[in-house]
């Protein structure tokens, strides 16, 4: 990446962003699940991997880096929207889309400060093939062992694991949309007609295997709006990091908060609830 003065804010570096972080709040020792956008931070000197040692840095040994490593792609391709996939090609990409590995699958749409956590030495990952989460530090194992096939973001996910472990959510130059422990919120509200049949190809007694199972046609189609209440109900810290927007507060107390707005929202209107994406 260059920089010049005139095309993006900066030179950050990793004593700059670590000022900033805990200035807005980000404490040692805390769990912190991070969703982020590189590019809007400016120009970080060292990119990504800046960060990820800025994160690792501020929360120190006792602490957990946690991000969303999803994988979108390994999927029934019949939802594929971005772009879809013909459907003559279903059968072909059913029977030989590569198998989740946890270790090599990359991450769809998550951002190369995500992808970074996932391919550090001491990252685990869990073994959801499109929700997945990479966790570094103490309670790592605790975050991603056991991810439940079924919705994906349900009580055996570590969104609930991290609910219950206390952990905070930043958003690092992303907005509400990129937040996704309002799913756990979703999913305890969820209505019968959100649910699908997905699927994606796994290994089953150590052969590649197409696996279905039920889950929900998650949609974040509200979830800035609800970042707005959430906001104005003096929910959340803000500030800068870098020269871009950070906000970071608690995630039982956004799922909380969203678990009423969807009761109140969602559930006076069965249909409509938008359609899948990928």
């Amino acid at each position: 990446m260059t920089w010049s003065p005139m095309s993006m804010p900066g030179p950050f570096t990793t004593a700059s962003l670590a000022d900033d972080l805990q200035d807005l709040g980000v404490e040692e020792g805390s769990v912190l699940l991070v969703h982020s956008s590189l590019s809007a931070l400016g120009y970080v000197v060292g990119g990504a991997h800046a960060v990820v040692l800025t994160l690792l840095h501020v929360l120190g040994p006792k602490g957990t880096l946690v991000v969303p490593t999803h994988s979108g792609d390994l999927s029934e391709p019949s939802y594929w929207q971005n772009p879809p996939a013909p459907e003559e090609a279903w059968p072909t990409i059913r029977e030989h889309l590569p198998a989740f590995d946890p270790h090599l699958t990359p991450t769809s749409g998550m951002g190369i400060i995500a992808d970074t956590v996932r391919s550090h030495p001491r990252a685990l990952r869990s073994t959801h093939p499109s929700m997945s989460f990479a966790a570094v530090g103490p309670a790592a194992e605790t975050i991603t062992a056991n991810h439940g096939l079924r919705f994906g973001f349900d009580e055996n996910s570590p969104l609930a694991r991290l609910e219950a472990l206390g952990a905070d959510v930043l958003l690092l130059g992303v907005d509400h949309d990129r937040n996704t422990s309002l799913h756990l919120a979703e999913y305890r509200v969820h209505g019968p007609h959100q649910e699908i049949e997905q699927g994606a190809p796994l290994i089953v007694d150590g052969r590649r295997e197409w696996v279905t199972f039920t889950t929900l046609d998650y949609d974040t189609e509200d979830f800035c709006t609800i970042g707005v209440a959430f906001d104005a109900a003096g929910h959340q810290r803000t500030s800068t990091v870098g020269a871009g927007p950070a906000r970071l507060f608690d995630l039982a107390t956004a799922v909380a908060f969203a678990t009423t707005w969807f009761e109140q929202q969602r559930l006076t209107n069965s249909t409509g609830m938008g359609e899948h994406r990928t």
